[in-house]
């Protein structure tokens, strides 16, 4: 862990990355997209996910965005009966690396909260699309779902977004 936290403030002082991966030659590098996003959710721009059941919609971050943050080491949610505003943060996630703000995809009424994530926050890492969710919301306006990116639409744009960078 100390090497890690060596290696990690080393490498923001040269301004590089310290998780920067090879880049692998199809199929790999398919097989890692198609295998960290999932068809049926919907995805912000900021790395959150939406799984719309019912009158339920329940969001996580996804697996792009827990892979660049590293290791979760402690998660800040809010209560249930409060309410999430869309492209406002309601909670935080904080890593080795960094604390990030996680923003809501949607608008509504906060109904549950992943408790298992206060005793457990490593679930975002290791299942960030079934055990690591972090809140479920009544939505206000269903209709904002459609603003959300798609599967391939959301893989799109992690691979410009890490070719940028």
């Amino acid at each position: 862990m100390a090497l890690r936290l060596w290696a990690s403030s080393t490498a923001n002082a040269l301004k590089i990355s310290s998780t920067s991966r090879p880049h692998l030659s199809p199929p790999f590098s398919l097989f890692r997209c198609f295998s960290t996003v999932l068809d049926g959710l919907k995805y912000a721009s900021s790395h959150e996910w939406v799984k719309h059941e019912g009158s339920v919609a329940t969001i996580g971050i996804t697996d792009h965005a827990q892979d660049h943050l590293g290791e979760v080491v402690f998660v800040d949610l809010p209560e249930p009966g409060g309410s999430a505003t869309k492209e406002n943060s309601f909670g935080a996630v904080e890593s080795v690396k960094a604390t990030s703000d996680v923003n809501s995809p949607i608008s509504g009424e906060i109904i549950e909260v992943n408790k298992k994530l206060t005793e457990t926050p490593g679930l975002i890492n290791t299942s960030p699309y079934e055990d690591g969710w972090m809140i479920k919301v009544k939505p206000s306006s269903p209709s904002e779902l459609d603003s959300l990116m798609g599967s391939k639409e959301y893989t799109k744009f992690c691979e410009e977004e890490d070719a940028a960078h």
